[in-house]
């Protein structure tokens, strides 16, 4: 079987089988070739992703694409499972990765479609869905990474989480600015007293005493932790909570419910007469 190198083309999910085979073949003593119990595993994962409706074997989207000056890119991932999730957002850390790092070090040019000249910021919504405390995560280590070695290459990461106990340890580490609003539980602010050393305990005790609209700032963006107050925002929310009394009300209005029950009848089994210019014909 003929070996692929990096960059000869494109690779496709097969190709990557293929490869993965390739490496755990082994020989007996008697020369019989022999495969491992690894590859059947990860073909059975690899064909699952290919199955899926969001991966396609050709077509992609290059980081000149995802990222540009003044652009927003969301991707919206909240109606696919939590593993695929993961795989994208770390093909798309890792792909931004190597590229910020290969373009600040001139390794590639403005030809390669992986040329990204300009700083990117990636946000993470529900972040303790990509880097979980106890859990095996596609993407924990690139975050680790990034976090850690990205700055210096153009490339920051922020993470959003409203539950931050969830969040693996060593990532919140490696947050250096922190953004603190009220937080209830114990459990979340008991790893903040461990995880955001910049805020001081003290200041962490007021977190359940905060009202709505106020943030604890501290970390690399201020010279000492302040309490702040965000203004109202300008543009119209998107998602509002459902008033869960109002439709239940809505619910059970008469005409409500004998529209429900119209809709729910069976129909009539009872025969209707046969008529001919109006005359009843039985």
């Amino acid at each position: 079987m003929k070996k692929h190198r990096k960059g000869d083309y494109r690779w496709a999910v097969q190709d990557l089988i293929a490869a993965v085979y390739e490496a755990d073949r082994s020989q007996d003593e008697d020369g019989t070739e022999k495969i491992g119990s690894s590859a059947p595993a990860i073909e059975w994962k690899l064909e699952k992703l290919a199955r899926s409706d969001y991966f396609h074997p050709q077509q992609h989207l290059s980081p000149k694409d995802l990222f540009e000056p003044g652009q927003v890119t969301v991707l919206q991932m909240n109606e696919i499972s939590q593993e695929e999730q993961q795989v994208i957002c770390a093909a798309v850390l890792r792909q931004a990765s190597s590229a910020r790092m290969d373009t600040q070090k001139e390794k590639i040019d403005e030809n390669d479609e992986n040329y990204l000249p300009y700083p990117v910021f990636i946000l993470l919504e529900e972040a303790h869905r990509f880097a979980p405390a106890h859990e095996p995560s596609r993407c924990k280590m690139i975050l680790r990474t990034i976090l850690s070695e990205g700055r210096k290459f153009g490339l920051g990461v922020g993470l959003i989480t409203q539950r931050p106990g969830k969040l693996d340890s060593d990532v919140l580490s490696q947050c250096m600015s922190q953004f603190l609003m009220r937080i209830v539980n114990p459990s979340d602010q008991d790893s903040l007293k461990y995880g955001v050393e910049a805020a001081g305990r003290d200041l962490l005790k007021e977190l359940p005493a905060l009202t709505k609209g106020q943030v604890i700032i501290a970390g690399a963006c201020v010279n000492t932790p302040v309490l702040c107050q965000v203004r109202k925002r300008l543009t119209t929310h998107g998602g509002e909570t459902l008033d869960a009394p109002v439709m239940w009300q809505s619910y059970f209005q008469s005409h409500q419910q004998t529209e429900r029950k119209i809709k729910s009848a069976p129909p009539s089994s009872r025969k209707r007469p046969k008529t001919f210019g109006g005359i009843s014909i039985d």
